[in-house]
């Protein structure tokens, strides 16, 4: 069973960062191998401060530039589905 859920785990792992790669990468840094992506995006120490309307990532620019990890945010975002607009009837 253990092994399974390990299997499961890699899996759901590689086709995240095959996503990020393929549809949220900007073109600077879409060479980026799978393990430069979980070691710059993923495994990095980052302080996450909230507020009313929104959230802010500290995180060190050694890591990933601002630029880019603003940029790959920002695709992330576009990829989300539309909101429909609801219609009253009556």
């Amino acid at each position: 069973m253990d092994s399974q859920v390990r299997r499961q785990h890699f899996a759901l792992a590689y086709n995240l960062g095959n996503f990020l790669r393929r549809l949220a990468l900007p073109k600077a840094v879409k060479h980026w191998s799978l393990t430069t992506l979980r070691e710059r995006l993923v495994k990095i120490g980052a302080k996450v401060v909230t507020h009313a309307r929104y959230a802010i990532f500290q995180i060190a620019e050694v890591a990933v530039p601002r630029k880019v990890f603003g940029a790959i945010v920002e695709r992330i975002q576009r990829l989300r589905r539309p909101e429909v607009a609801v219609v009253p009837s009556g």
